[in-house]
């Protein structure tokens, strides 16, 4: 059979047969789907196609997009400035906790970049599996805010990578601050006409529309964002992502607008990253000499610095939303892997750390999931036996 043939079966059937497996073995979705390529992979069935690859990267940018969609500017801005002022302290602790396992471990410096990277792709999973839940709402505020840093240092580190402390870092620098001022123009002027010129909204998006025009507007305004990025060689999914926010923050009489675009993206897109991701893992690596001691510590501190720095929301949110929200924050799996593979390239990190920091981000997705599944089952429990 033709290999590329035997790829496309393949795919289709992890998809297919994925959610299945979920529930057989009570397990989320992603980390069945990130198992299964990973075996599939091994087995032969699974190759390196330039088209795989493609649609894997496109699948993860949808993802991002997708979380966008989670996040009202307009809300967020109207955030409690308590809750603001404990968002920021919960990310500096993030970053001390790093920089002191860092140095403490001895680690390479790269660690203090690594350890507290935030990613809220896969909240956007859980929220498609709870619902809008305090600590779910809690954790995309601050999980926004958090990823824009991430993103940000990504884009930064990673040029610092491969081109050094020179020229072409200042040019990334400036070309980041230049979007960055860009969006907030973009977003203060649709923010000014909205107001002025409510219409607009209900023209671009009617209500009674049979050419799914609000489809073809959001996509378009992904694909502008991400070509934007991609033109100023910046991070994509920093693109994406902001080009979510767009809907919810000025296109709220579309309520249903993104669970239109979050059918097609988990029934599809989204699950093909998740099986490419884990064909990125080789099985046979996994009896290196001392890789799943040093993966385990690595997916601990993450999980462990998260659940800590989360803390500081005690009093709003109180010891369970707080824990679920650090926990939330504990799957950096997209922005792990590409941060780790930037940094083995520039021999900022060895093979074997490579490879422990994709069996990491693995174990951080299936454990966390699981955790989050069985505390959110307690409350659930608990709720029905006071009723």
């Amino acid at each position: 059979m033709n290999e590329n043939v035997l790829l496309i079966i393949t795919i289709s059937l992890i998809i297919i047969f994925s959610p299945f497996f979920a529930r057989l073995l009570k397990l989320p979705t992603t980390p069945i789907e990130i198992i299964l390529g990973s075996i599939f992979a091994y087995a032969g069935f699974l190759h390196d196609e330039h088209l795989f690859e493609l649609v894997a990267e496109f699948g993860f940018l949808y993802l991002m997009f997708i979380a966008g969609t989670e996040i009202n500017l307009k809300d967020v801005i109207k955030t409690p400035s308590n809750i603001m002022k404990k968002v920021m302290v919960y990310l500096i602790l993030l970053y001390i906790f790093s920089i002191f396992l860092t140095l403490y471990m001895g680690l390479s410096k790269i660690f203090m970049v690594l350890l507290p990277l935030i990613s809220v792709g896969l909240v956007a999973t859980l929220s498609k599996e709870y619902g809008k839940t305090p600590w779910l709402s809690l954790s995309m505020t601050a999980g926004g805010i958090g990823e824009v840093v991430s993103i940000g240092l990504l884009t930064i580190v990673s040029a610092g990578l491969e081109s050094g402390l020179g020229i072409e870092l200042l040019k990334t620098i400036s070309a980041l601050s230049i979007f960055l001022v860009f969006m907030f123009v973009l977003f203060r002027t649709m923010g000014l006409l909205t107001w002025w010129f409510p219409a607009i909204s209900t023209y671009l998006m009617p209500h009674q529309d049979n050419q799914e025009q609000d489809i073809r507007l959001s996509l378009g305004i992904f694909s502008l964002l991400v070509g934007a990025m991609l033109y100023l060689k910046l991070e994509l999914a920093f693109g994406a992502f902001l080009a979510g926010m767009f809907i919810p923050t000025f296109f709220t009489h579309k309520k249903d607008l993104p669970e239109k675009l979050e059918s097609f993206g988990f029934g599809f897109l989204i699950p093909i990253f998740f099986i490419h991701i884990g064909t990125t893992f080789d099985l046979n690596s996994l009896f290196m000499h001392g890789l799943i001691p040093i993966a385990l510590k690595i997916a601990i501190a993450m999980i462990l610095i998260r659940v800590l720095s989360a803390l500081v929301f005690y009093k709003e949110s109180g010891l369970i939303n707080s824990i679920l929200m650090g926990l939330s924050h504990s799957m950096p799996l997209t922005l792990l892997i590409a941060m780790a593979t930037l940094a083995y390239h520039a021999n900022s990190i060895d093979l074997l750390h490579y490879y422990a920091f994709i069996l990491a981000s693995l174990f951080q997705v299936i454990s966390v999931m699981i955790v989050i599944k069985l505390i959110n089952t307690q409350i659930i429990n608990q709720k029905k036996n006071l009723v």
